[in-house]
């Protein structure tokens, strides 16, 4: 008996979980308060043993462990390290996690972590903006946005929170505010036609934007999904606004408040999504549409776009003031910290 806990114990990978587990119970419930379970009880044995190690840490002190923790075996796994870098075309700036095209008159936007299935980071958000802002400027007719390999974007990359810095979680809270609120806004200031190309599922942030594209298409096996309220957060990339607007407050509600997942086609029926095509000739059929749509007029897209959103620019920089102030007092809350907490708990199951 002793033999068989002793070898789960010294596993190293057992050996990371139960930290992880120890640290994650500390932080939320306190010093190890449960009775002893039996000896032949191996992993819960070795769940219970490992908490009680921990003795008498305070909560706050766990927490900071545990996001630790969290950071360095990101770290480890190559979570943070920069994809192989892309040169778009006619410009000096190079992208890490981006690549970034100008072709046929569309510049194209691809998010480029396959292996981390498109997640944002802090860092991928800066390059987002610059691209964007890049993209505004060049020769191109129209932009679009697409990821690589099976998924579109599975939203926020959640090691982002566990980057705290010296000023603690109210200063991590503040920062990611204003990356946030500058975030939107590139996209709602966009003057020329925005397309998503959506080539599979879309999570959190990479759904909540597409109310500021004007086109948005999509194979058929993708999803959209923003599962804020399990995660402890809230609406965010001016959906809170643009979503009742779309689709009604009932629908728009079903998705932002009960983490409603819809397949591509319920999406087009309830307007968030353009079009839906065949997985087998998404690609073709798209691009075929664009290159036409390329050759219009760019003077007259870019400034009809701007008629059009013109009428709400203010209302939208207002919506995007109050979901970022929103986030930052939820970023803080225990609620929010312990669902995600819970998130990493879960991928780290024994």
């Amino acid at each position: 008996v002793q033999n068989k806990l002793s070898t789960l114990k010294k596993d190293p990978g057992n050996e990371v979980k139960l930290k992880i587990y120890a640290l994650f119970k500390q932080a939320t419930q306190g010093p190890c308060n449960t009775p002893k379970p039996g000896m032949l009880d191996f992993v819960n044995k070795a769940k219970w043993d490992a908490w009680k190690s921990l003795g008498s840490i305070s909560e706050e002190e766990a927490r900071q462990q545990y996001c630790d923790l969290i950071g360095s075996l990101v770290e480890a796994e190559g979570g943070s390290s920069a994809q192989v870098a892309a040169q778009p075309a006619g410009s000096e700036t190079t992208f890490k996690t981006l690549l970034v095209t100008t072709e046929d008159n569309i510049t194209t936007i691809k998010l480029n972590r396959p292996d981390k299935k498109n997640a944002i980071t802090t860092d991928m958000y800066n390059e987002i903006v610059a691209a964007l802002e890049q993209a505004a400027k060049d020769d191109s007719v129209i932009t679009v946005f697409t990821g690589a390999g099976d998924f579109y974007c599975s939203g926020n990359d959640l090691n982002n929170f566990t980057k705290i810095p010296e000023g603690g979680v109210q200063d991590m809270a503040r920062r990611a505010g204003d990356l946030l609120r500058t975030y939107v806004k590139a996209y709602i200031d966009f003057p020329k036609p925005l397309v998503a190309v959506v080539n599979g599922p879309a999570v959190g942030i990479s759904v909540t934007v597409l109310g500021l594209f004007d086109l948005v298409y999509a194979t058929d096996g993708a999803t959209f999904h923003t599962p804020f309220s399990q995660l402890g957060q809230s609406a965010e990339g001016c959906s809170s606004y643009t979503f009742p607007k779309i689709m009604g407050t009932a629908k728009a509600s079903e998705m932002l408040l009960f983490n409603k997942k819809l397949t591509a086609v319920q999406a087009c029926e309830l307007g968030l999504v353009t079009e839906v095509f065949p997985d087998s000739s998404f690609q073709s059929e798209v691009w075929t549409r664009l290159r036409a749509y390329a050759k219009l007029p760019p003077n007259s897209l870019a400034l009809s776009k701007q008629l059009i959103r013109s009428m709400e620019k203010e209302r939208l920089y207002a919506v995007n003031d109050a979901e970022v102030e929103r986030l930052i007092e939820r970023w803080t809350s225990d609620e929010c910290f312990n669902a995600i907490m819970s998130f990493f708990q879960g991928k780290a199951k024994l």
